[in-house]
C-alpha cells in the first residue's frame, strides 16, 4: 500500500501556462524568461515645420490620413497633438496644426477625439515640432541586452557547465514576435471566422451538383510559362 501511495503521487495535473524549471530564480524557458505582454503604449508620428512655411506638405497629409485610419481601427484614447509655443516656428506650427486637424475630421476622427497641448522646448536651438500621439494596446517583450553573466566558463556561472541558455536568448525573437503583431488580442486568443463569401460557394456548389469539375481555371496561366516541357 505505501509503494502504490508513492506512484500515485507522482502522477499530477499541470494546466495553463508553460512549466519550466528555474535555475537561480531564473526560467529555464526563454518564453517565461522574457514573455510578451499586453499593454497599452502609445502611436505617434512628428511633423517638422520650418519657419517660413505653414500647412503640411504632401508626404505630411499623408502621415495624418495614416495616423487617423490606424486611430479608427485600434485607438484607445483621444489623439493629443502637441504644439510648440513661443518659437520661432510657432505660427507656422500653428497653420499646420489647423490643416492637420481639418484632415482627421475628416477621416473620421471626431472633434472631440482631438486634444490640442502646447509646449515650449527646453533648447531653443532645437527645431520645434508638430506630434500627434494616441494610446492603444499593442504587444511588448523585454528590455533585451541584458547580461546579468559572462557567457564564458566561470565557476561563479554553474550554467556554463550545466548547458544551459544565457538569460538574454529568446529576448530579441520575443521581442520581434511581439512587434509583428497586428492584433495583440490574437496572443490571448483566437479570432472569429469571418462570414463565408456565398457567391463564391453558391458557384462551387452549383458546378458540383452538375458533376463538373469545381476548380478554376487560368488561361492567361500558359502565357507566363517560358517551357513547354512537360506536355
Amino acid at each position: 500500500m505505501c509503494s502504490l501511495s508513492v506512484v500515485l503521487g507522482a502522477c499530477t495535473e499541470t494546466t495553463g501556462s508553460v512549466a519550466a524549471p528555474v535555475a537561480h530564480g531564473v526560467p529555464e524557458d526563454y518564453r517565461l524568461r522574457h514573455p510578451i505582454a499586453v499593454q497599452e503604449a502609445n502611436r505617434s508620428i512628428v511633423l517638422f515645420v520650418g519657419h517660413a512655411r505653414g500647412g503640411l506638405s504632401a508626404p505630411q497629409r499623408a502621415d495624418v490620413i495614416g495616423l487617423a485610419r490606424t486611430w479608427v481601427s485600434e485607438g484607445t484614447g483621444a489623439i493629443v497633438v502637441d504644439v510648440p509655443a513661443n518659437t520661432s516656428n510657432g505660427r507656422a506650427a500653428e497653420s499646420a496644426v489647423h490643416e492637420a486637424r481639418a484632415l482627421l475630421e475628416a477621416a473620421g476622427v471626431p472633434r472631440d477625439g482631438i486634444k490640442l497641448r502646447h509646449y515650449t522646448p527646453d533648447d531653443p536651438r532645437t527645431l520645434a515640432t508638430v506630434r500627434l500621439t494616441y494610446p492603444r494596446m499593442a504587444a511588448v517583450a523585454g528590455p533585451c541586452g541584458v547580461w546579468p553573466e559572462d557567457l564564458g566558463p566561470s565557476i561563479k556561472d554553474p550554467n556554463y557547465f550545466e548547458n544551459k541558455s544565457y538569460y538574454n536568448f529568446g529576448c530579441a525573437y520575443q521581442r520581434n514576435m511581439a512587434a509583428m503583431v497586428d492584433n495583440p488580442a490574437d496572443l490571448v486568443q483566437p479570432r472569429p471566422e469571418t462570414p463565408s463569401y456565398t457567391a463564391r460557394r453558391t458557384e462551387g456548389f452549383e458546378k458540383y451538383r452538375k458533376g463538373t469539375t469545381t476548380t478554376t481555371e487560368y488561361p492567361e496561366a500558359d502565357k507566363a510559362k517560358l517551357s513547354d516541357t512537360g506536355k
